[in-house]
């Protein structure tokens, strides 16, 4: 039975898995000056206009009131997306923790530093932030449950799931799983 799935799958132009997106985020838990340096570091390493994230509810205890800007995201798609990943993926050593990845095809790990990432220098007035990364994958047809006119439904077998990401990543970004 794998055996006929295998094969359906390197033959179906449906069933190939692709990055739909890479979200970048650095949370920074306040506004003001910290989250404009974050919106720095983000246009530093994605070339890209970062936009701001609110909070959804009031943290009396941490001094967040909700409505307040407390994030800053980027998201990538199409080439951007794959480049950047590959950048991302060499400051993690290309080890994903398997419990990183979900059900539906997500993939999210966390890099304590910015300045680990290839290619980014380090800017004294801007500090060191820590950012996470979330990667989408989905194959081609995903788009009918989000389009405008006549959304539907995708059927359980047409997701990705937890097996399809990490042949995916191993296979293109030669990543690693660990416990």
């Amino acid at each position: 039975m794998s055996e006929s799935i295998a094969k359906e799958e390197s033959t179906n132009p449906l069933r190939i898995v692709r990055i739909e997106k890479v979200t970048l985020n650095i949370a920074t838990g306040k506004s003001g000056e910290p989250l404009e340096k974050a919106k720095k570091v983000l246009t530093q390493l994605t070339n890209k206009t970062p936009t701001t994230k609110q909070a959804k509810k009031a943290i009396k205890d941490f001094g967040v009131r909700k409505g307040e800007p407390i994030a800053a995201v980027v998201t990538l798609r199409g080439k951007d997306a794959g480049e950047f990943l590959k950048r991302a993926l060499d400051a993690v050593s290309n080890k994903i923790n398997e419990r990183s990845f979900d059900d539906y095809g997500n993939v999210s790990f966390g890099i304590k530093e910015h300045i680990e990432i290839p290619g980014t220098r380090y800017v004294p007035e801007l500090g060191i932030f820590g950012a996470t990364i979330h990667v989408t994958l989905g194959r081609p047809g995903y788009r009918i449950r989000s389009r405008a006119i006549r959304p539907s439904k995708i059927g359980r077998k047409h997701y990705v799931s937890k097996e399809d990401a990490v042949k995916f990543m191993q296979n293109n970004f030669g990543t690693s799983t660990g416990n």
